[in-house]
């Protein structure tokens, strides 16, 4: 099932993203790439921060797809040594592409703190202008700094990455209703965390419980975190994840076209997520 999400520009996203950070962030991407263009994977999401954008481009390449049928996101360093712009056309030599899909400010912090953040989305704005991004969003930007560009903006930022999960949702659940209020579409990473990093934890009945049920309703087995990917999908929420086994790729695939959770399950993941709040990245944005 190829689910996109409209974005408020007029483009399309397609819901589940490649990430190439956290456990890939500075090594040669290149093979776990190919696989994952290989396994179904259209959307690509990189960084300047995760140093691998060479190996990136190089995964694209060796993978023989047309560049039009991927959708490719690279992101502004949080502390950058030239211009939004000539940052962007780095990235660009170094994935070897024309342009990106969707290019990402990867942090408000050290623009915020130096009164920075209007100036940098205007400079956004006139990448997209120039074509050499075809959208352009923001990653790890809470409520107040969302106010501060929106103040200014002639576009409205496409998308806001950001973690999102059942243990953070006492925060992100604010974020989020904001970005629908203003058509921002949401993307999350570290979206697995409750079971990867913190298992064990109130939710752990819930998704199991859930898991049951869809594994019943659908006649294969239901893993724990397509129960959480699924609850982002239903929340209208785009899904980074990252895997070196294309098992895990289908797998990750396959979610779209499971069964819907019911509202029940889907207010008992939220009710027992926020009893137990657990960040495990980007603290020092949100003062954790």
């Amino acid at each position: 099932m190829s689910l996109k999400f409209a974005l408020n520009d007029g483009t399309q996203i397609p819901w589940l993203g490649f990430g190439t950070g956290t456990v890939l962030k500075g090594r040669d991407v290149a093979a776990s790439i190919k696989t994952a263009i290989e396994t179904g994977i259209t959307h690509l999401d990189g960084a300047q921060g995760y140093n691998n954008e060479e190996t990136l481009g190089q995964g694209i390449r060796e993978s023989g797809i047309a560049r039009e049928k991927l959708f490719i996101t690279t992101k502004l360093d949080e502390s950058p040594t030239e211009s939004v712009k000539d940052a962007l056309k780095t990235s660009l030599k170094k994935l070897g592409l024309n342009y990106v899909d969707l290019y990402l400010i990867h942090s408000p912090f050290r623009a915020f703190k130096e009164g920075k953040l209007k100036q940098w989305w205007k400079e956004m704005e006139e990448l997209k202008k120039e074509g050499l991004a075809k959208s352009i969003g923001v990653s790890n930007f809470t409520v107040e700094h969302l106010q501060i560009i929106l103040e200014d903006a002639t576009v409205v930022p496409a998308v806001n990455q950001i973690e999102v999960h059942p243990y953070v949702w006492d925060t992100a659940s604010q974020i989020y209703s904001f970005c629908k209020e203003k058509r921002i579409l949401i993307q999350s990473y570290g979206g697995l965390s409750p079971i990867v990093r913190v298992p064990g934890g109130p939710l752990d009945p819930i998704l199991a419980s859930a898991a049951a049920r869809l594994s019943n309703e659908s006649g294969s087995p239901v893993s724990l975190g397509q129960v959480l990917s699924k609850w982002l999908i239903q929340k209208e929420v785009v899904v980074l994840t990252t895997s070196s086994k294309a098992s895990r790729i289908k797998e990750a695939l396959s979610t779209a076209s499971l069964p819907d959770l019911t509202a029940d399950e889907i207010s008992a993941i939220e009710t027992e997520g926020v009893k137990s709040h657990k960040r495990f990245f980007m603290g020092h944005v949100f003062n954790e």
